[in-house]
C-alpha cells in the first residue's frame, strides 16, 4: 500500500527586512532546495512512499522534483499558482484529503497558512523563515525520516504529535466585523499602515496574545515568556499590554528580533483560558499575525482568543526515539 507525504516549500520564506536590520539567518532558494533534497532522502527510510510537491512560480519545486531520489515516486500537486500564501493553503487543502503526513519548509507564516486547511494530517515543520517560533531548525534528513515513520503508521501519530494552539482574531469596526486566524502570536502595533512586514522596534508593540510563551523564543512570545511560560499544546494562552511612556510597569528583558535584547515594560498580563478574550481598543494600528504586519485597523475593537484547535505537529525526536525503541533501525 502506497503512503503519501505532502511537501510544501515556500520560496518567499526568510526574505523580509529583519535579515537586513537584525541578526536573522539567511535561507535562500538554494538552501531550501538542499534541505528539501535531504527531506526526500530521509523519506527513503520507508518503503512505497509517494511524494506530492506544492508547485511554485520560481522554479524551486521543479528542481526539487527533478533531483528527487529514484526510490521515491515524486510529482506535483495539480493546483493554480498565485505566488502568495494562498498556494500553501490550497496545497494543504489537497493534502488534507490525499496525504498521510506533510512536511513544511518555511516560517511561522507558512506553517500558519498550512494549518488553515490541513485538518488532522500530521505536520513536520522545518524552519527556513525568519524569527521563527513554531518551525524546528533541524536537518531535513532527520525530518524526512520522522515524516515517513508517522505517515506509514510505524509510529503512531497519537503518540508522536501535539495539538498546537491557535489564536482567533475578531476586528469590530463601524463598517462591520472581520476575522483573522493566527498560530503562535498575534500583536497589536502602534502603526498607521502596514509598511514593512517585520516588527522592528519594541516601541511599535501595544500588546498581544500568544498561544505559547517561553523566554527561549524571539518576539512577542518571548516577551510573554519573560512573565510566564505556556506550552504550545497547553489550553489557552497569555495576553499582555506594554506600558506607554511615563507609566509604570513590570520590566521584562526579551529578544525582540534576532540580535537585539530589549528592555520593555509590561503594564498588564493575564493567563487566558481556552477561548477567553483579551480585548484592545485600537484608534489606529496594525494587527501583526505570526510576526507579519497584515491588517490595518482604525477606530476598531480587536478581540484575541486562544483556542485549542491548531495543527498536529510532529515531535521529531520523539518519533525517532520511539522507532529505535521498537527496533526499526536494526537489521
Amino acid at each position: 500500500m502506497t503512503t503519501t507525504v505532502g511537501l510544501v516549500v515556500n520560496p518567499a520564506a526568510g526574505r523580509d527586512i529583519r535579515r537586513l536590520t537584525g541578526g536573522a539567518s539567511v535561507s535562500n532558494n538554494y538552501a531550501k532546495r538542499r534541505t528539501a533534497g535531504c527531506v526526500l532522502a530521509g523519506l527513503t527510510l520507508c518503503d512505497d512512499i509517494e511524494v506530492l510537491v506544492m508547485p511554485d512560480s520560481s522554479g524551486l519545486a521543479d528542481r526539487i522534483v527533478d533531483d528527487a531520489p529514484s526510490e521515491l515516486d515524486v510529482d506535483f500537486v495539480e493546483m493554480p499558482v498565485t505566488a502568495s500564501g494562498q498556494d500553501s493553503r490550497t496545497a494543504a487543502a489537497h493534502f488534507e484529503e490525499h496525504a498521510d503526513a506533510v512536511v513544511v519548509l518555511g516560517g511561522d507564516g507558512t506553517t500558519r497558512d498550512v494549518a488553515h486547511s490541513i485538518g488532522d494530517v500530521p505536520v513536520v515543520s522545518i524552519s527556513t523563515g525568519t524569527n521563527n517560533v513554531v518551525p524546528t531548525p533541524i536537518d531535513g534528513t532527520v525530518a524526512g525520516e520522522a515524516a515517513c515513520l508517522v505517515a506509514t503508521g510505524l509510529v503512531s501519530a497519537d503518540e508522536a504529535t501535539i495539538r498546537h494552539g491557535t489564536i482567533e482574531v475578531e476586528v469590530e469596526r463601524d463598517s462591520g466585523t472581520s476575522t483573522i486566524q493566527g498560530l503562535a502570536t498575534v500583536g497589536i502595533l502602534d502603526r498607521a499602515f502596514i509598511g514593512t512586514r517585520a516588527i522592528l522596534e519594541p516601541d511599535d508593540i501595544v500588546g498581544g496574545v500568544v498561544s505559547r510563551a517561553s523566554p527561549a523564543e524571539i518576539g512577542i512570545s518571548g516577551i510573554a515568556g519573560g512573565l510566564v511560560t505556556h506550552r504550545p499544546d497547553e489550553p489557552g494562552g497569555v495576553g499582555f499590554r506594554l506600558a506607554r511612556e511615563d507609566s509604570s510597569g513590570t520590566h521584562v528583558r526579551g529578544i525582540t528580533v534576532p540580535g537585539t535584547l530589549s528592555d520593555v515594560r509590561v503594564a498588564d498580563y493575564q493567563v487566558l483560558g481556552d477561548g477567553e478574550a483579551y480585548i484592545f481598543e485600537v484608534p489606529r494600528g496594525v494587527v501583526s499575525v505570526d510576526g507579519e504586519r497584515e491588517h490595518e485597523v482604525k477606530d476598531g475593537v480587536v478581540s484575541l482568543r486562544p483556542v485549542s484547535d491548531g495543527p498536529r505537529l510532529v515531535q521529531i525526536e520523539a518519533v525517532l526515539e520511539r522507532a529505535a525503541h521498537e527496533g526499526y533501525f536494526r537489521d
